[in-house]
């Protein structure tokens, strides 16, 4: 059995796999981590191997709380990776979109695949039909514009995401709805037009937190996968188990 854990910028996600089938997933915040993997581990006993991708400071932490009880893997961008990197700065790039890259790659290996990851940033990640990762681009997150237009003005408020009316709002609160809903569904409906443009065959997948929120809003055929991330984590374990 092998343990994925993706620390990202606002909470942590722990999987269990056996081989690829994913047995368990959970979601917590920061605080208790060694509890939940002490509690992870009294669950199933039969973990050998675990992987930590973190885009904050935990992951010194977690391997050290992890390492007590198996193998641990720090995926970097050291790390062996299944496609060729075309990245330029390949020592710059989130392990978040390694793993992304990698779930598209064995998702669709033979096809043009582009991943959008739906979570605090919005992430597009392009795996080409010859196995080449080109790249792509980051951009504000749902929650992230939400809270740009309360903390950056005097009088917005602080808003949560809600289903908008109609695209034209006709108060305030309506108003940033339709900004920040339309706003964010325009864009990756326009990213995704761009990259079919270029790409025959085209294989959109989004993920993220806010996949299911926003799947139901754009016009692009997609297919939304929730854990695509863990899924490429723990095949980035077994392609590193060496």
């Amino acid at each position: 059995m092998n343990l994925v854990i993706d620390a990202g910028n606002t909470h942590i996600k722990f999987a269990v796999f056996r081989r690829d089938v994913l047995l368990h997933v959970e979601t917590s915040p920061e605080a208790g981590f060694a509890d939940h993997i002490k509690s992870l581990f009294e669950q199933y006993p039969n973990i050998e191997r675990a992987i930590i991708s973190s885009v904050s400071n935990l992951q010194d932490y977690a391997a050290d709380v992890v390492s007590v009880f198996c193998e641990v893997y720090v995926l970097s961008p050291r790390s062996k990776i299944p496609f060729k990197n075309s990245y330029a700065t390949p020592q710059t790039l989130g392990p978040d979109r390694l793993a992304l890259a990698t779930a598209a790659f064995y998702e669709n290996p033979k096809g043009n695949t582009l991943v959008i990851d739906a979570g605090t940033c919005i992430t597009y990640d392009m795996v080409n039909d010859y196995g080449e990762y080109l790249g792509g681009a980051i951009s504000p997150g749902l929650y992230m514009r939400y809270n740009a237009l309360h903390e950056f003005t005097e009088r917005l408020p602080k808003l949560t995401p809600e289903n908008i009316l109609d695209f034209i709002g006709n108060a305030t609160e309506s108003s940033i709805h339709s900004g920040v809903v339309n706003g964010l569904c325009l864009e990756i409906d326009g990213v995704i037009e761009q990259y079919k443009s270029r790409f025959q065959d085209l294989t959109v997948i989004l993920t993220g937190g806010d996949a299911q929120f926003l799947s139901k809003r754009l016009k692009s055929t997609i297919f939304a996968h929730s854990n695509f991330l863990l899924k490429g984590l723990n095949q980035l374990l077994d392609y590193n188990k060496s």
